[in-house]
């Protein structure tokens, strides 16, 4: 089957028959510089990039008072979201992305504070059942 090939391109032959294509002898020197038919040397290459803020110091990710949260004031939840975004925070920093690690820490904080605010309220209105008498605590 090798013998029925067919090349498009011309084929070497003589005493060897090794078969193989003709290559182009290429010249020993190239001039890189020119890359237009203008003859004209290439000009830089200028990228513009938007300007980000630079943290004085990484921001904080709020972890521990997420894992605090998600075990202690776990109200629907929120806790846990508190703790992913945490880690999403945290993940950001680590590989220096200060604007994403801000961006998440602060939903962390946010969803800390409502799940604290939320959990306290549901205890406050439960201790002001309870001393009221609308909400009976039955005594041995």
């Amino acid at each position: 089957m090798a013998s029925s090939a067919q090349f498009p391109f011309p084929v070497q032959g003589g005493s060897g028959g090794s078969g193989l294509p003709r290559y182009e002898q290429l010249k020993e020197e190239h001039d890189m510089l020119v890359m237009d038919g203008t003859g004209a040397p290439p000009r830089p290459t200028v990228i513009h990039m938007e300007q980000q803020q630079f943290y004085a110091k990484p921001p904080s990710d709020h972890f521990l008072w997420s894992v605090f949260t998600t075990l202690y004031f776990n109200f629907c939840c929120l806790g846990f979201m508190a703790l992913a975004f945490s880690i999403k925070a945290r993940d950001r920093k680590v590989l220096g992305d200060h604007n994403g690690a801000g961006s998440y820490g602060s939903t962390a904080k946010c969803l800390n504070i409502m799940a604290l605010i939320l959990s306290l309220l549901v205890v406050i209105v439960f201790i002001v059942l309870i001393v009221t008498g609308i909400l009976g605590v039955a005594a041995h």
